[in-house]
C-alpha cells in the first residue's frame, strides 16, 4: 500500500512538472506535421533545447491567421511563402525575427526583417526517364508538345505550388500568358487541390509529367535509390519559392517564440532540411546536402517576384488561368 501511494505521488509530481512546461504553438501546413514532413524532426530538435512543449497546429495557415486576427493562439507560423506574405504582413500581427540574414545562401537577395526563410527550391515539371524518353527541353517546347502529353498540376487557389506555376508563366510570358495557358491547358489531365494528389498520379504512372520542384528527384535518389525521376530544366528559367517562418507580436511566449526563430537558422535545423523537407536549406554548409543532391541540375536562371509584385499579379494571373480551363 505504501509503495502504491509513493508511486501515485511520484506520478502526480511528474505530471505537475510536465504541466509547468511552457507550450509554443506553431501553425503549419498539413504536410508539415505528417510522418514524412519536417515537423516531427523539428519538434524533437527544438524540444531537446527549449525545455518546452512544441505544439504544431496543422491546416491552412494564412486563412486561419486572417480569420483569427489578434485572437490567434499561434506564437509562430511556419510554411508561408513570399507569394502570400504581403497579405500576412498587412495584418500587422508579426514581429521582427531578429536574425542575421547575411548567413543565408539563397539564389536571390533577401532583406526581410519579419519573414525568415528556412528552405527553398524552384518549380519544375518532373518526369520519369523510363516513360518519357524525349522530355521538353524548354518551356516553349512544353507548350508546343503534342496534346496527348499528360500533365498534372495543382490548383493555385489551394496550393502554393499551383500559385507558383501561375507566377512562373507570368514571369516567362508576361502579357502573352493567356496564349501560353491556351496551349498548355489541353495537356493538363487533371488539376488537384494539393501537391500530394498530383504527385501520386505521377508515381502511379497516370501522367507523364507533374508540377513539383527541382529538388523532388532527390527523394527518389536518396530514399528509394531510384534515379529515373528528373526535373525538366528550361532555359527560360524556373520560379523561385521559399518557405518562411514568423513570430506573432500577440504571443504570450515571446522569449520562446524568439528562441524558435533562433533555432531555425541553427545547424541542427538547417542540417536536417534536405532530407526532412526534400529542399535546399536556407543556409547551406558543408555536410548539409547529401550526395543525392549533387546529382540535381540547377537552372541557369532564377525567376522571382517580390511579395508586392506577386500580390499585384495574383488575381490577374488567376483570371487568365481560369479562362484557359473554362
Amino acid at each position: 500500500m505504501k509503495h502504491t501511494l509513493m508511486l501515485a505521488g511520484l506520478f502526480v509530481a511528474t505530471a505537475a512538472v510536465a504541466d509547468e512546461s511552457p507550450t509554443l504553438t506553431v501553425y503549419a501546413p498539413d504536410y508539415f506535421t505528417s510522418e514524412w514532413g519536417p515537423g516531427p524532426a523539428i519538434e524533437d530538435g527544438f524540444e531537446a533545447v527549449c525545455g518546452c512543449d512544441l505544439k504544431f497546429v496543422a491546416g491552412d495557415v494564412l486563412p486561419r491567421i486572417l480569420l483569427e486576427g489578434a485572437r490567434t493562439e499561434a506564437d509562430v507560423v511556419i510554411g508561408l511563402n513570399t507569394d502570400v506574405t504581403a497579405r500576412a504582413r498587412a495584418t500587422g500581427l508579426f514581429a521582427p525575427h531578429g536574425q542575421d540574414i547575411s548567413v543565408l545562401t539563397l539564389p536571390i537577395e533577401w532583406n526581410d526583417d519579419t519573414f525568415l526563410p528556412f528552405n527553398w527550391s524552384e518549380t519544375a515539371f518532373i518526369y520519369d526517364k523510363t516513360r518519357l524518353k524525349a522530355p521538353p527541353q524548354s518551356f516553349e517546347a512544353l507548350l508546343d508538345a503534342p496534346d496527348d502529353l499528360k500533365i498534372a498540376i495543382q490548383d493555385p487557389r489551394s496550393s502554393i505550388s499551383g500559385l507558383a506555376l501561375l507566377l512562373w508563366v507570368k514571369a516567362v510570358y508576361g502579357e502573352r500568358a493567356p496564349e501560353a495557358w491556351a496551349k498548355l491547358a489541353p495537356k493538363v489531365l487533371t488539376v488537384t487541390p494539393g501537391w500530394s494528389e498530383s504527385y501520386g498520379l505521377f508515381t502511379d504512372g497516370e501522367v507523364d509529367m507533374v508540377l513539383s520542384y527541382t529538388t523532388s528527384p532527390a527523394y527518389h535518389i536518396i530514399a528509394e535509390e531510384d534515379d529515373t525521376k528528373a526535373a525538366a530544366i528550361f532555359p527560360e528559367g524556373h520560379y523561385f519559392l521559399t518557405e518562411v517562418a514568423a513570430q506573432l507580436n500577440t504571443t504570450d511566449q515571446p522569449e520562446l517564440a524568439q528562441a524558435f526563430m533562433d533555432y531555425i537558422l541553427s545547424d541542427g535545423f538547417q542540417g536536417m532540411i534536405a532530407t526532412a523537407n526534400w529542399s535546399y536549406p536556407a543556409v547551406i554548409k558543408d555536410g548539409f546536402l547529401p550526395e543525392g543532391f549533387a546529382a540535381l541540375p540547377r537552372p541557369e536562371k532564377t525567376l522571382f517576384f517580390s511579395e508586392t509584385e506577386a500580390e499585384a499579379l495574383r488575381q490577374p494571373a488567376l483570371d487568365e488561368w481560369r479562362a484557359a480551363f473554362n
